[in-house]
């Protein structure tokens, strides 16, 4: 306890790390402040009764999950942040597709980055029109949810521009995070939507569970969890370790074998380099489906039971999908942020070589196969979390808390509280003072799936 009152201490004394700090906590008020302000001509409570006598396993739930209340409130921000993270998938896929986004990633710096920040925001925009089209249909055919007395075409175009409005403040709230703030802003908005919902959820499961006299039931349930979050972190934190080695030079009169970190580096090829991305990616991409079921007429047949499928997160078919996207989404995303080239040209600057593994496209050859070889298992485990939901729904658990049981909040919110204390602890360290934990260093998404440093 000491130790903990220690680093507090520790965290505030540094002000440029409390600023930040106060201004992400802001920020997040802000935008939890917006989650509640309703849409004019939406009647909240209509909705959200609509939705508490709805499937448990519908996937308007989950989307609820995500804004934190919003989507079930009718509130300007009720799309979140996910129309930005569709976005950000097209651009990301574009760029491997398109020679001009490529360019745009790989060759033109800082003037190709807001290239594409700008591509994205427009498209974030048109994005969130056609999603937004959908959320209104569905408020007007949900009973009492829209105010009949307005006029039918002021209703949709003056919440078009609202909801549209909504989401590109949040894109900027979470970019103000992200360059003013800790943390990754998109990242943290929506955590802070999925903890917002928990502490119902855990009440509505010890009630329930209290109520049929399944206390040992509800027991398990707690120590399953904290060792699926266990699991998870050790996942997300794993590295494979590769030893490199500095040629041989003279020093003097005296031949040594010399490295930058004492003869003893090493490569960490990190088990799950893409983090929490694929996730929300995928997710993103799930989405799509309801948008479309939103258009979909009642005589669809064979379309509308499928696309009703996937809209189920309790269904074999949305699962098998969510699942092999998380996989591919999780390759993907690894490709992007990890250059085997890179790294093997670095090594020969620095006159340094893995054992037994010639220099040049060689040692580029080897770290590319090991880092596919590791991201399959990370990328599998990572599958598994995200479909456990809908296991653990059928052992009786209360749908609302599998979310948080495991599935995407889980992993979600791992990833981003891991990658906010990875940030806070390299503000202690600079200052000299002592890290987060006694030994290690945490490591969140700030580092890439290949770093390069001193050894245990």
């Amino acid at each position: 306890m000491n130790k903990f009152i220690e680093t507090l201490k520790n965290i505030w004394s540094i002000k440029e790390l409390k600023d930040k700090i106060l201004f992400t906590i802001l920020i997040l008020a802000v935008y939890r402040f917006g989650s509640y302000v309703v849409l004019p001509g939406v009647n909240a409570s209509a909705l959200e009764t609509a939705a508490s006598t709805s499937k448990a396993n519908d996937l308007l739930q989950l989307i609820n999950t995500f804004t934190g209340g919003a989507f079930n409130q009718g509130s300007i921000f009720a799309l979140g942040i996910m129309p930005y993270i569709t976005a950000s998938i097209i651009v990301q896929l574009l760029g491997f597709a398109v020679p001009y986004f490529q360019r745009l990633q790989q060759k033109e710096g800082e003037s190709g980055r807001k290239r594409l920040n700008q591509i994205t925001r427009f498209l974030t925009l048109l994005i969130t029109l056609v999603q937004g089209s959908g959320y209104l249909l569905m408020l007007k055919t949900t009973p009492g949810a829209v105010d009949t007395s307005i006029n039918p075409t002021v209703f949709w175009f003056s919440n078009m521009i609202i909801l549209a409005t909504g989401t590109i403040f949040a894109m900027w709230l979470g970019e103000r995070i992200t360059d003013r703030g800790i943390g990754n802003g998109i990242s943290l908005l929506i955590m802070v939507g999925i903890i917002a919902r928990l502490p119902n959820s855990v009440a509505a499961e010890v009630l329930a569970k209290f109520a049929d006299n399944k206390l040992i039931f509800l027991i398990l349930e707690f120590i399953l969890w904290f060792f699926i979050i266990i699991a998870t972190i050790l996942v997300v934190q794993g590295v494979r370790k590769i030893p490199i080695q500095a040629a041989k030079r003279m020093v003097g009169r005296a031949a040594g074998n010399m490295s930058a970190g004492g003869g003893n580096d090493v490569i960490n090829l990190k088990l799950s380099a893409a983090g929490v991305m694929p996730i929300i990616f995928a997710q993103a991409i799930m989405f799509l489906p309801l948008t479309a079921a939103q258009w979909a007429t009642s005589n669809a047949g064979v379309q509308s039971d499928l696309l009703l499928a996937l809209n189920n997160p309790g269904s074999l078919a949305y699962n098998v999908v969510f699942f092999i996207l998380i996989v591919i989404f999780t390759y993907v995303y690894t490709a992007l942020i990890v250059n085997p080239q890179q790294y093997a040209e670095y090594l020969k600057r620095m006159n340094s070589f893995i054992p037994g593994i010639k220099p040049g496209q060689d040692t580029q050859d080897y770290i590319d196969t090991l880092t596919t070889r590791i991201t399959l298992p990370g990328a599998i485990f990572i599958g598994v979390i995200a479909i456990l939901p809908a296991i653990i729904t059928k052992l009786g658990v209360n749908t609302a808390w599998a979310y948080f049981f495991g599935g995407t909040s889980l992993l979600i919110l791992v990833g981003v509280v891991l990658d906010t204390l990875q940030q806070i602890e390299s503000y202690l360290l600079m200052r000299k003072y002592d890290g987060l934990v006694k030994s290690g260093r945490i490591q969140g998404r700030g580092n890439q799936g290949i770093t390069i440093g001193a050894g245990m």
